[in-house]
């Protein structure tokens, strides 16, 4: 099978190559090219040097992630997988390093911040998933419960229980066969994050001779993970919303040799060092790292205890073996194995498998543990090790998960409501014919089951004026739809934030808390008050008058003017880290709108009570058809780019917008690198990649001639020939070029990754580095040909691809390609032996041309 890229109609990109190792490689690459600046972002801060070109913004983070440990944890991670699922990993960072320059070069970001591309570590996948979900547990809601507790007693300390503020939810659903038209089953859903720009989900399907897959990866993070279908099994996740991080409050004590932790068995030492972050635009923070035996110290006397950190294990083994899942025993035996974060799980087959069931590793303890911090020196609150079985459930129907206090009950202390759950149930309920085409009406669903605990008190309101009691009549008469269009939803968007605001004002003692600016948000007394309404309007809250404020907040909406349509301030509003914006300086706008709500199916969220703006929704939608594949669909907010300006940067938002889904299947192109460039005094040069089927009379022709003596093929037979350029175009890190002038072949070029090749070995192999071998074809050439060609040759690989060097390696005794070489501004390192894998040995002087000094 060949390596080859093919894009679809929104630049999705399938992927296709002779091996797994070779697959991921290019996986690599592609993800590096699409989405240079947002995977070397997250590199970044799980290293916790952000700030260092984002500035003070960026440092809190960087602190936590230093003192989290995170990249320490990634590194023992993968120190601890088994030797395949490590060089699998590694390909994938290959080919990021190897993409990694020309992505940057796209990307307006890089030359934004003045960030400076660093080569990948092998471990850098397993910290990048490490920043992006270390916060899904939501340790930090237990800082916020204890600071309840202190300040309205013990007795308060879930008052405030709602989904919380930062945490990530999802929908899915399986249907199965007997409530489908085809007869076999339906998984689909959509994950709950915050919309950003890029997108955290990636569209992608990884095709070799071991398994066809398609799915939604995270860029930076090899295979597919969350979401995907194999042919004959497809699966997806929720949050499980559980608790498995345990934050401690720690003694400490400085001593001559260091620091030490009161622990349950008396004082014990601890680890500690400092390092320093870089903040642009404002002086470096020197910080103390400290780690006690229950885990690092993450802000004043308070240490993080989590399962990678504690067992060195992460669970990437379950990637690959995804990857060839025929069975939903093959993904329920690889879920055994998962640790972070833990999740539910649907899977269905096409022989008649269901599966729902949790995953992940629960620390067994003390419940106080989940609720608030706990003091480590008491023995009590030690773990005790984990939670097994993990709940599982028997499919006999349609099968839900949306993030409430359900199958995962045991494991956690605060879910979601139950509107989602109950109304994704009822709306399956209401046939037995379903299709993939179908699935929209589920995903865009915007009945807002919440909205009862608020309408419910409007009813025995009295005193009101005239404009309250019409107000009153028109919400009550709502059908309780959060459509873009409606105003009468943005009326009750209004009252709700109206009485949000008033509800808050009750609970000022809880205003100010000490916490580190990273954790402010899960101290938000408004935030907490706009997502637990339901809670307290049910609770038995004596000095506060619910039917009063309810009243004023009525008639507070009602004296204004009318609201404007839900839509028109329920606006999409993606983040970026540098505030970038979704729209190309030439291009026209367009509304960014939407229905739905928190608790919707179509869960658009905003911040009750401090504004109406969307940051989170769905980070895609999907629907896997385990009849037919190819009548899958899936969707994005933005598009397959990262790059601003690029035709598939936002080409899927109107889709996305309208709740639209894209076949996953469409017309192929095959992705184009031929390059084309008019040269003074030379012609038009154009590069085609080579099709050794095509062009092998000519390739033959050429590798024997006797002017190509240390192309090292002279004494080849023309299928030996035939079988080099074939294993040539089946690999994702070398390329073969016809260079043609004005038309005519004049040239045969072949590039490859020194990291795969062994040129490799015989040198010091930077980020992005590409090796280059050119052939000139027999016949008179008139002189400052074969220079003039080089410089067109550059243009192509500094220029079009984006590489920051080009390596050549003649054999010793070819003076005049190094004189060549040398003259076109290239500068000569040492000669070295490269061994080839026949045994082969050639003395090669490399040489090295780099984009500055080739531009310069």
């Amino acid at each position: 099978m060949n390596a080859r890229v093919f894009r679809d109609a929104y630049g999705v990109p399938q992927l296709q190559a002779g091996d797994p190792l070779a697959l991921v490689y290019l996986q690599g690459v592609t993800t590096a090219r699409d989405r240079a600046w947002q995977i070397e972002l997250e590199r970044r801060r799980y290293l916790g040097t952000s700030a260092a070109f984002l500035g003070p913004e960026a440092a809190g983070w960087d602190v936590f992630a230093r003192q989290a440990r995170l990249a320490d944890t990634a590194q023992r991670c993968f120190e601890a997988l088994d030797d395949e699922t490590r060089e699998w990993i590694t390909a994938y960072v290959e080919g990021v390093n190897h993409g990694l320059p020309g992505g940057a070069a796209r990307a307006p970001e890089f030359a934004e911040t003045g960030l400076k591309l660093q080569e990948w570590e092998p471990w850098t996948p397993l910290g990048i998933w490490l920043a992006i979900h270390v916060l899904f547990a939501g340790f930090p809601s237990k800082l916020w419960r204890t600071h309840v507790a202190k300040h309205l007693g013990d007795e308060n300390i879930e008052l405030f229980s709602s989904e919380g503020p930062r945490t990530a939810g999802s929908n899915g659903w399986l249907i199965p066969g007997s409530h489908t038209a085809s007869g076999q089953p339906i998984v689909a859903g959509d994950p709950h994050r915050f919309i950003e720009s890029p997108g955290v989900y990636q569209q992608i399907r990884l095709t070799c001779p071991e398994y066809d897959v398609l799915g939604l990866a995270v860029p930076g993070v090899p295979g597919i993970a969350h979401f995907g279908h194999t042919g004959k099994v497809a699966w997806a996740i929720t949050n499980a919303m559980s608790d498995y991080q345990d934050l401690y409050a720690e003694q400490l004590r400085r001593t001559e040799s260091g620091v030490e932790a009161l622990g349950p068995d008396g004082w014990t030492s601890c680890t500690r060092h400092t390092e320093v972050v870089e903040v642009a635009g404002a002086d470096p923070i020197e910080i103390e790292v400290i780690e006690t035996d229950r885990g690092p110290v993450i802000m004043d006397g308070i240490s993080l205890r989590y399962p990678p950190r504690v067992t060195g294990r992460l669970g990437f083994e379950v990637l690959p073996k995804l990857l060839q899942a025929t069975t939903v025993a093959d993904v329920d035996a690889a879920a055994e194995i998962w640790v972070e974060p833990v999740n539910v799980i649907l899977a269905a087959d096409t022989a008649g498998g269901l599966l729902h069931r949790t995953a992940g590793l629960v620390p067994r303890r003390h419940l106080d543990n989940r609720l608030r911090v706990v003091p480590a020196w008491e023995a009590d609150h030690q773990w005790d090790g984990w939670h097994d079985p993990m709940p599982r459930a028997t499919v006999d129907g349609p099968a839900v998960m949306a993030n409430a206090r359900e199958l995962a009950a045991p494991l956690g202390v605060e879910f979601a409501a139950l509107h989602r759950s109950h109304r994704i149930r009822d709306l399956i309920a209401t046939r037995s014919d379903w299709s993939v085409g179908e699935m929209p009406e589920i995903h865009t669903d915007t009945f807002l089951g919440s909205a009862g605990s608020i309408l419910d008190l409007l009813a025995g309101l009295a005193d009101l004026s005239p404009e309250a009691v019409a107000l009153r009549t028109e919400l009550l008469d709502w059908d309780r739809r959060m459509d873009a269009a409606s105003t009468t939803a943005s009326s009750y968007a209004a009252l709700r934030k109206a009485l949000v605001s008033r509800l808050a004002d009750h609970f000022m003692v809880l205003e100010n808390a000490e916490c580190t600016e990273l954790f402010a948000p899960w101290m938000d007394t408004l935030t907490h008050v706009s997502y637990a309404v339901e809670n307290l309007l049910s609770a038995d809250l004596p000095d506060i008058n619910v039917s009063w404020l309810t009243r004023e907040a009525l008639e507070e909406v009602a004296g204004r003017k009318p609201r404007p349509p839900w839509g028109e301030t329920h606006q999409l509003a993606p983040l970026h880290a540098l505030r970038g914006p979704v729209f190309a300086a030439d291009e026209e706008p367009f509304d960014l709108g939407l229905s739905g709500d928190h608790h919707c199916v179509m869960s658009t969220s905003s911040l009750p009570g401090l504004t109406d703006v969307c940051i989170r929704a769905s980070a895609a939608r999907y629907a896997w058809d385990l009849a037919d594949r190819s009548a899958s669909a899936w969707v994005v907010p933005l598009g397959a780019s990262g790059v601003l300006g690029d035709a598939h940067h936002h080409d899927q938002l109107p889709l996305w917008l309208s709740g639209t889904l894209a076949p996953v299947r469409g017309e192929l192109t095959r992705e184009d690198r031929s390059f084309t460039t008019e040269v003074d005094g030379l012609g038009t040069v154009h590069l085609e990649e080579s099709d050794p089927e095509r062009d092998l009379d000519l390739i033959y022709e050429w590798v024997t001639a006797e002017r190509a003596t240390f192309w090292g093929m002279g004494e080849l037979s023309r299928d030996e020939v035939a079988a080099t350029y074939r294993f040539l175009d089946s690999v994702p890190t070398h390329h073969v070029y016809v260079v043609r002038l004005d038309d005519v072949p004049v040239a045969l070029l072949q590039t490859y990754d020194p990291q795969a090749d062994p040129a490799g070995a015989a040198y010091d192999v930077e980020a992005g580095d590409l090796g280059l071998h050119l052939l000139i074809a027999p016949g008179e050439r008139r002189p400052g040909f074969t220079g003039q060609l080089l410089g067109a040759l550059a243009e192509f690989i500094f220029g079009h691809l984006g590489h920051p060097r080009l390596v050549v390696e003649p054999d010793i005794r070819n003076t005049r390609a190094i004189d060549r070489f040398h003259r076109t501004g290239f500068t000569l390192g040492r000669a070295a032996k490269i061994t080839h894998p026949d045994g082969t040995t050639k003395t090669a002087q490399f040489a090295f041309l780099t984009r500055e000094a080739f531009y310069g």
